[in-house]
Order: C-alpha cells, then structure tokens, then sequence
C-alpha cells in the first residue's frame, strides 16, 4: 500500500459539505463512498457508488441459449461457478427437463467449493487485518502481507482453504478460472474415482482449519462491540432459498423472507415468480440497481441477502458441527441476527459446513455415476435460475426465440439485493465514527469495513474498466477541496 498522503488547510466545520472515499479498498471491483456533512459538520447521508457500468444482460442478446452458462461463467473471475450453476438451470428450464441426480449432486459440490474459496478470500485476505491489527492501525501493513508477515499461520490458513476449493473446481471443471463444465441438462463428464480420492484426502484437514479459525474469531469479537452495534446493525428483512424441511441450501429451494424479529413473512416463494415479489430500482448515483421487497415498496422493503441472511432464514444446515454453530450464533440475539458485522461469523460457519456436505456428498457411491447429462431441445421460450452465490441469492432469467436465441435477460446478484442495506449501513457507521472536524484513517476504514462485511463482487454487477487510486476529499460549500488524504 502507498504511504498516506495529508495535503490541504482546514476550514470551519459549516464549510465542510462532502466526504469521498474514492475508491473503497480491499472489495472486488470499483466504488467510491460520499458522506454529506451537514452546517453542524455532522454526517446527514450517505452513498455508496458503484462506479462501472454493467452490460452483460446486452451483449448475450442474439447468442445462441446453450452458451449461455459458459459466457456467464465469464461475469466474474472470483465467482464464475455461482453463475454457472444459476445460468444452467435457467437453461435446464429453457429445455424443460430434469436433470440426473449424479448431475445435480456433483453441481452442488461444484457449488459449495466456490463458496469455500470465496468465503476464504473474503474473511482471510480482504477483512482479517482489521480484527488482527485494529480497525485503528497503521494501512502499511494492514493487508493480507502483513498478516503473512506476522501471523504466518492465520494467513496460511486462508490460503489452503482457499487454495482446496480453488483445486476441486479444477478437478471437476478442468480449470479453476470460468469453468464451462456445468451445461444446460447437467454437467459434460462424471467425476472419476482418482478425482473423488484426490478431494477426500485433503478434507480433515480442511475441517481442522474451519474450526479452528472459528474458535480463534469467536474468541476475539468481544474486542470489536463498538463495531458490532454500528455496523449495520438495524431491522431489515432477510431472503434466500430454503429446502422444503426448511434447512440450508446453496443450489435449489424455495424463497423465504424473515423479519427483524425472526418471523417468517412469506415461505414457498416460487424463484421463478421473482419479478411478483421484487422489484428493481436504479439510484442516479449508482450503476448498481437496487432490489426490495413488492409488499412493502421501496425503500420499506430492504433486505439483506448472504451469510447473515441464510442463517437468519434457515432452520438448520444439516450437518452436525454446523449445527452446532448455528445454535450457538443464535444466543447472539433472541431475534434475527441484525449486525452486518457478523457476516464474518457466518461466513465461517458457512466454510464448516461446506466442508462437512462436500464429505456427504463424495461418501455417496451415486456420485460417480456416468450418467449426468440429460439432452433435449427448447422447449420453453422463457427460463429461470436461482441458487445461493457466495454472497447471497442469484438469479438468472433468459427469453429466447423460437430458434435458441436469446432475446432478452435479466441479472440480479447478491450486490444489488444488498445494495440498500449497504447504503444504510455506511450512514450508521458514519454517523457513529466520522468527525468532520478531523479526518483519521481509523473512522473512514470503518466505513469502508462496513461494506466489506457484506463482501460486495461488483465486477459481477458491473464491468470493470481501468484502475483507480484511493483519495479521500473534504469539499466546501463552494466547491473547494480543503482537506485532502490520499493512498
């Protein structure tokens, strides 16, 4: 990281209109954050841009529906697999069949060693320097090298957490960066016996990790009450999908909605009526699109998706250590788990239980079946997909014409659902760290933290262009830059 540069006289506190971040660091993609002061030099809003320009449901128009999944495996390199599997079953709906179960079983495992990959980039790479230097410490070492340089195991964990998921998406889709091995109908080869052998080998070791680093971040989140009351910590709602007993599901289920309370407020949403229960919004300050729940309009009908909303909505994972953790991260509040800060949490307990369906899974002689693809024509004109991305719920939705063609598409990821909750969420942490009268990197990390709780992929929801350095401004009433700090 650059040395932090302060340039710029002060200036009276009703002067000082503006505060930008710009870009936020250490997320995937581009964004920058402007805090509006009011003439007391208080924050009165708060917003968070997304600042590239999103086109992939255009540039699909016109391409035949069967390569759908594989030019959409290429939204993202950190997530290519969550697209894959949401881009095929709306495919697999395109052609009205029912995949083979091996197929399905090995789409999940394909599934859940995306989530573990991701998850561990997330907690280990972007977010562990805060808990482990402070909120508070010096940039020039608070990243992923610094851990490395003073916390060798911690950052070694993340790298084979990350490093296992990463070669188990290689095995199956015969590489690790936008596999284009799940096709409409299933997947194109079965999981051979070297194959299955090679990823249960590494699996104990992989369980060691995830509880161990649960037991150290449990051990240490009583450091960060500060953050855990303000980082978004307000009632939402909560969605994802949820199998018909209720239980956790990253592939296929039905969507359910749950209050700040812990109450369900509708259960056995059909995915493929999503357009009868969101609705989607474009801000004029962002190029990421905002969903909200029908019923309660917009903006009443914030909801948060991901980690923290798939605990909060479902009953129990499925697996025993996973279960465990569940019930222990529900003494945390008697209702809905509100802070976004605990995010981190769950993503953890995520990782375990990853690890333990993905045993499940293997264990099952079916899985090698050769018998994972099932062929078949259009026979439907409109088709859609939904699974749970790492960070949250994904939804694909394809018209095509008569002859295969896509004629029209519809993307919402996990950013956009999320999209309002994170705007609220920067304005409570503003409100509660920033003072205008002096700038410290301590209070503008935090507003950035905030948003790396809820682990936004805008290169998903948008399309990158270029690179950007990190400036923070203090703008005047009259539109001068009084105070200046830049990395």
């Amino acid at each position: 990281m650059a040395q932090t540069e302060v340039k710029g006289a002060g200036a009276s506190e009703a002067k000082r209109k503006t505060i930008r971040i710009d870009p936020v660091t250490r997320i995937e993609g581009h964004a920058k954050i402007t805090l509006f002061m009011d003439e007391h030099g208080r924050v009165a809003d708060a917003q968070f841009h997304v600042t590239q320009f999103r086109g992939f449901e255009k540039f699909c128009e016109g391409r035949p529906f069967t390569e759908m999944p594989s030019l959409m495996a290429r939204t993202c390199g950190i997530c290519p697999v969550s697209h894959l599997i949401a881009s095929a079953k709306a495919c697999d709906a395109l052609l009205a069949v029912k995949i083979p179960r091996p197929a399905e079983k090995l789409r999940r495992i394909f599934g859940l060693a995306q989530v573990l990959q991701s998850h561990a980039l997330s907690f280990f790479h972007l977010s562990s320097p805060d808990f482990i230097f402070g909120f508070d410490s010096d940039p020039a070492k608070r990243h992923v090298f610094g851990v490395a340089a003073q916390y060798p195991e911690i950052a070694r964990n993340g790298i084979r957490l990350r490093q296992y998921g990463q070669k188990i998406i290689e095995r199956l889709g015969g590489k690790r960066i936008h596999p284009a091995w799940i096709v409409p109908g299933g997947v194109s080869e079965p999981l051979s016996v070297e194959n299955r052998d090679a990823i249960l080998v590494d699996l104990p070791e992989m369980l060691t990790i995830a509880q161990l680093t649960l037991e150290w971040f449990k051990s240490i989140t009583e450091k960060f009450r500060e953050e855990i009351r303000a980082f978004g910590n307000f009632p939402t709602l909560f969605l994802g999908i949820v199998k018909d007993d209720g239980g956790l599901t990253f592939y296929d289920g039905k969507i359910r909605i749950v209050d700040a309370r812990g109450y369900v407020v509708a259960s056995g949403l059909d995915p493929a009526t999503y357009l009868d229960f969101i609705g989607e919004k474009v801000e004029p300050f962002s190029y990421c699109k905002s969903t909200y729940y029908k019923p309660k309009g917009y903006p009443d009908g914030i909801y948060r998706v991901g980690p923290l909303a798939r605990l909060n909505i479902a009953d129990r994972f499925g697996t025993r250590r996973a279960d465990q953790e569940m019930a222990e991260f529900h003494e945390i509040q008697r209702t809905a788990v509100l802070s976004s800060f605990h995010y981190h949490h769950a993503r953890l307990i995520e990782i375990l239980y990853c690890v333990e369906r993905m045993q499940q899974l293997l264990d099952d002689p079916e899985i090698l079946s050769k018998h994972v693809r099932a062929i078949a024509r259009p026979n439907a004109s409109e088709g859609v997909g939904v699974a749970e991305a790492p960070r949250g719920t994904l939804i694909h939705h394809y018209k095509i014409d008569e002859d295969g063609s896509m004629q029209w598409a519809n993307l919402i990821i996990a950013t956009g659902h999320n999209s309002l909750a994170m705007n609220r969420s920067i304005l409570q942490v503003a409100r509660h760290f920033v003072r205008a009268d002096k700038l410290e990197e301590g209070m503008l990390n935090r507003v950035e933290a905030v948003i790396r709780a809820y682990d936004p992929c805008l290169s998903c929801s948008t399309h990158a262009d270029g690179q950007l350095a990190l400036a923070i401004e203090l703008v005047a009433s009259d539109g001068a830059v009084v105070d200046r700090l830049v990395r």
